[in-house]
């Protein structure tokens, strides 16, 4: 396991070396035009096809190193490419970063995972099982706004779920709560203020919504758990 832990660690060190190549030829450029958001989308409808590339490589990035927020990468996408366009670029992106995970956790296991999160919160995924039930758990999981995307990525590497179940999991699931940040940034690029204001009020009800109702699912889930192991401990000791 400690091998592992290096020879994953020593990866994504080099991962970052070349994400910061890139941001020094690539991202510098259009972050120094990140104040002004007409310029930007000016920029990088200029750029053409390495537009789109462009930001299909950051989406990827921001779903493999999991601590960066989608959202509002979204949003700029829906900004400078419109709400459909933003929308099946981000999904493309991320259902790559996705598939980029999935292999890692499948090839080094805890040992990755636990570069980014706690123990405590993988054994939080402790539901996840690959039969048919499950997978429309995780299908639902992505497609409900406000659950915690990033680390049940990672938690599906653990499981024996299918490359295959797993790209049309993501690209399917991921793709409406896309669509509605796209529509805001899309807004937003059309200044229609008062549609991008109802938006994002919208996606902020749905995310907590969401994110409440995964919070309760989860403390049933740990609660059933708890009590089946209480009942076969009692059992053993009848």
């Amino acid at each position: 396991m400690k091998k592992k832990k290096i020879i994953a660690f020593a990866i994504l060190i080099a991962v970052i070396a070349v994400i910061a190549a890139i941001a020094a030829y690539v991202c510098l450029p259009v972050l120094k035009k990140a104040d002004d958001p007409e310029e930007l989308r000016i920029y990088i409808e200029g750029m053409g096809i390495w537009g789109v590339a462009f930001f299909i490589m950051v989406t990827v990035i921001q779903v493999v190193a999991a601590f960066i927020p989608g959202g509002p990468l979204e949003i700029a996408a829906g900004y400078c490419f419109g709400m459909i366009p933003g929308a099946i670029i981000c999904d493309i992106g991320m259902t790559l970063g996705s598939m980029v995970v999935f292999l890692l956790v499948r090839r080094f296991g805890m040992a990755f995972i636990e570069i980014f999160f706690s123990r405590e919160k993988i054994e939080s995924l402790k539901f996840l099982k690959t039969n048919g039930q499950s997978r429309l758990v995780i299908f639902l999981l992505f497609l409900i706004p406000g659950t915690p995307k990033d680390i049940l990525a990672y938690g599906v590497g653990l499981t024996d779920l299918s490359l295959i179940s797993w790209i049309l999991i993501t690209s399917v699931g991921r793709f409406p709560s896309i669509l509605l940040s796209t529509m805001s940034g899309d807004a937003l690029g059309e200044q229609r203020n008062g549609t991008f204001i109802v938006v994002i009020i919208v996606i902020a009800a749905l995310g907590a919504t969401g994110a409440l109702a995964y919070r309760i699912w989860l403390k049933k889930k740990s609660g059933d758990a708890d009590e089946q192991v209480e009942q076969i401990s009692e059992r053993q000791e009848n």
